[in-house]
């Protein structure tokens, strides 16, 4: 019903979805009928395969097996299309292109495949633009290659183009809720501040009837914690689309997150917000925020062992730290389960700095996330398939890798614990954050993620008179919004090549920094599938 409050340094942009094979399509040449039969049941068999591997893990195993049959099949372009989407889950950039583009030759009109080459070599890091402009000729108005162009275009540095492309579909067709919200992210990363809702507020006064337009500025709003701006936005509303779930919603949420709402406040105990897991979590940070911990704790401990368990365990931790509760040991500070790694000798880089540099094209950090005086690249950066990166992707891999084999036994109740080990790691997420004097983390989570990391390339020098922990890794500590007297529980000085990794559902920050410039490469490692 509800986004869920801040959390995140970057939970990346999520890869755009691309559309599966359409099994109800054919191309080429008709063999025989009963060689048609037999090829028919070996390529639905294929795919049948390919389909669950992805929807449930398996690609290593599956990925051989597709390939070859459409190796076997030779002209079948659902095959190559399927052997393309395992390598991408697979992180193989190179051999997923391979794949598409010969499932582009095989069947040239085919906007699903058209769009799987698009995004594949965006997401490689190759000019796109062509491959986009030649999937919308085949359909103009597909909202996910819409919304891939305009991200490609941003990527290659052309910020205003991708905004005004989006804004000239939006005129034709302002309900696109999508395009709505890509737009004014888009916007907020060019610097325009609240500017950046300008244009969904002027559609709002078009067309004031539109519940998912109010809904998705109360979101933005509440994402760029501009509290007072939610409550104006609430009234106006309500006097347009009347008392709905999503405007009572966020009425709460901005009276909670701004100090406003009473500490005794028994809003939350409805329930159409008592089911709400991202409701929840607010209830649990005004809970805090007042002093009301055993409260706290009480809203917090069903949600632990529901899907949703890894946006409450952070905010567990720091109840059971409060109150003396050992589950706040076995949680968080077992060893191993934060580690640190060298890479300063396996890793060119000053040649890996400049070549982050050149992908800074944001004026300013994502809405709801934690980057203060500095920007994020845009795009899955360890998905690119430049020699820097890729060296880059394997050494990570191979640290995960031993980190994996480092922890603790498994235990099933855990968050990090609990998972299968064996598996190869993948990416949920990666990207650069590079920050100016004065930037840092706000302290924050990852609960999309298993494991989170920080990887420094390049650091200032420190000045004579800074702090002590000027710039260190803070691991542990609460948000400051919150108030809770609680210190960090390790401290972890930058090096250049310094690779340390965590559970995804620990709490960590940076401290500012005086001046200069620093750079480093963050990625979440993705929960693995369960056989």
């Amino acid at each position: 019903m509800f986004s869920r409050p801040f959390f995140c340094a970057r939970e990346s942009l999520p890869l755009r979805a691309m559309s599966l094979p359409d099994q109800s399509r054919h191309f080429g040449s008709m063999p025989p009928a009963a060689d048609r039969a037999a090829a028919a049941l070996r390529s639905r068999s294929a795919a049948i395969l390919a389909e669950r591997a992805l929807a449930h893990g398996g690609e290593e195993r599956a990925v051989e097996q597709v390939a070859a049959a459409a190796h076997r099949a030779g002209s079948d372009p659902r095959l190559w299309q399927w052997t393309a989407l395992l390598y991408r889950a697979l992180d193989d950039r190179r051999s997923a292109l391979d794949a598409f583009a010969t499932a582009t030759r095989l069947a040239p009109r085919d906007v699903r495949i058209a769009h799987g080459l698009a995004q594949c070599r965006y997401e490689a890091g190759l000019p796109s633009l062509d491959q986009f402009d030649a999937a919308l000729a085949l359909a103009p108005f597909d909202a996910g290659l819409l919304l891939g162009r305009a991200a490609a275009l941003f990527s290659a540095g052309e910020a205003a183009r991708a905004c005004d492309g989006l804004a000239s579909v939006l005129a034709q067709e302002p309900r696109w809720i999508d395009g709505q919200r890509e737009l004014a992210h888009l916007l907020w990363l060019r610097g325009a501040g609240v500017d950046a809702f300008a244009p969904l507020r002027r559609s709002i006064a078009a067309q004031p009837a539109e519940p998912a337009k109010w809904q998705l500025l109360l979101e933005l709003l509440l994402q760029a914690k501009r509290y007072d701006d939610v409550l104006r936005e609430v009234r106006a509303s309500r006097a347009s689309i009347g008392d709905q779930p999503f405007v009572r919603a966020s009425d709460l949420a901005a009276r909670a997150e701004s100090g406003s709402l009473p500490a005794d406040a028994e809003a939350f105990s409805t329930p159409e917000l008592a089911s709400d897991p991202a409701m929840a979590v607010y209830h649990v940070r005004h809970l805090l925020r007042h002093g009301r911990v055993d409260r706290a704790a009480r809203v917090i401990e069903p949600w632990l062992g529901r899907p949703q368990s890894a946006s409450f365990y952070p905010y567990a931790s720091l109840v059971w730290r409060l109150n003396g509760d050992p589950r706040r040991d076995w949680l968080d500070a077992q060893a191993g389960l934060v580690q640190q790694h060298d890479l300063s000798k396996a890793l060119p880089l000053k040649r890996l700095a400049a070549f982050l540099r050149d992908r800074h094209h944001a004026g300013g950090p994502h809405l709801n996330q934690s980057v203060n005086g500095g920007t994020q690249t845009e795009g899955m950066l360890l998905a690119r398939i430049d020699p820097e990166i890729e060296q880059l992707r394997e050494e990570i891999r191979a640290c995960v890798r031993r980190y994996i084999d480092a922890l603790p036994p498994p235990d099933t109740r855990h968050p990090l614990l609990g998972s299968p080990r064996q598996a190869r790691p993948r990416f949920a997420g990666s990207w650069s954050v590079r920050l100016r004097g004065g930037g840092h983390h706000s302290s924050h989570v990852h609960p999309a993620g298993w494991i989170s990391s920080a990887l420094y390339i390049d650091l200032p020098e420190r000045a004579a008179d800074e702090p002590a922990h000027s710039g260190w890794l803070a691991i542990g500590a609460p948000p400051a919004e919150l108030g809770l007297n609680l210190p960090p529980t390790a401290m972890i000085e930058p090096q250049p090549g310094k690779l340390v990794l965590f559970p995804s559902t620990t709490w960590h920050g940076t401290m500012p920094f005086a001046a200069g410039e620093r750079l480093t490469v963050a990625f979440d490692i993705a929960y693995p599938a369960t056989p």
